[in-house]
């Protein structure tokens, strides 16, 4: 009995710890627009993380790249606003895709 109550408080503890990881690392990206015609977009990571060198891309409705380029070390990215419908796509690899589209994004 001893035995089996000490696999299950390893089977729970390994799953606490497991559990924590998954979530350590959750990408995080908003954006907001500059009134002048721009539009900068914050990421970063759940844990504390930076961002900086993580993909970011502004696409069309149609799915075609209108702007891409990477966090700089403040974890921002400034783009100019598409006329178009748009969203950001915030890629920190697999899993880790943030998308934010452009309509939801305000001064």
């Amino acid at each position: 009995m001893k035995t089996l109550k000490t696999i299950m408080l390893t089977i729970a503890g390994a799953g606490l710890l497991l559990g924590g990881v998954a979530f350590a690392h959750t990408p995080l990206c908003s954006c907001y627009d500059n009134g002048d015609g721009t539009i900068t977009c914050e990421g970063g990571f759940s844990d504390g993380s930076s961002a900086s060198g993580v993909e970011i891309r502004i696409v069309d409705k149609d799915g075609k790249v209108l702007n891409q380029g990477k966090m700089d070390e403040d974890s921002e990215y400034s783009f100019d606003k598409p006329a178009a419908d748009y969203k950001v796509e915030f890629d920190a690899g697999p899993g880790h895709l943030v998308e934010v589209n452009g309509s939801e994004i305000t001064e």
